[in-house]
C-alpha cells in the first residue's frame, strides 16, 4: 500500500506553503507501509521560534483553503517542534536544533521519499 492521492496532494500543498514561509530541509516520507495511523510524514526546519510559528501558520492557512483542518496540534506553546495531524498527513515543523537532535530522517530513511515538486532551500 502507498500513500493516497489525497495525502500526496495535501503534502505538496503543505510543502509549498512551508517553502513560502522560508522553511528549509523540507522532506516527506511515505510511511503508509510502516504505520497504520498515517500515510505521510512531512518534516520542515525553521531557524527560530518565530519562524516555526510562521511556517505552521502558513501550512494551516494553505490547507484550510482546500478544507483540510488538523485534528490535532501539539507543541505550539514552545514553538520548538510543532506537530500538525491531518490524519493521512502528519507535519513536523522543527526548530533547527530539534531537527538536528532528533533526526527523524534516521527513523524513516528506509521509507520512500516523496517528490515534492517545490523549490526546497537548504
Amino acid at each position: 500500500m502507498t500513500a493516497s492521492e489525497e495525502a500526496l496532494a495535501l503534502t505538496r500543498i503543505a510543502a509549498a506553503a512551508a517553502a513560502d514561509k522560508l522553511g528549509t530541509d523540507i522532506v516527506a516520507y511515505d510511511v503508509s507501509e510502516q504505520l497504520a495511523i498515517t500515510d505521510v510524514f512531512l518534516v520542515v526546519t525553521a531557524s527560530n521560534e518565530r519562524q516555526v510559528g510562521a511556517v505552521v501558520d502558513g501550512i494551516e492557512e494553505a490547507l484550510r483553503e482546500v478544507d483540510a483542518k488538523p485534528v490535532r496540534r501539539e507543541g505550539d506553546r514552545q514553538l520548538r517542534w510543532v506537530l500538525l495531524d491531518y490524519l493521512e498527513l502528519v507535519v513536523h515543523v522543527q526548530h533547527s536544533d530539534e531537527r538536528q537532535y532528533y533526526a527523524l530522517e534516521r527513523l524513516w530513511h528506509d521509507c520512500p521519499r516523496i517528490e515534492l515538486g517545490v523549490d526546497v532551500r537548504r
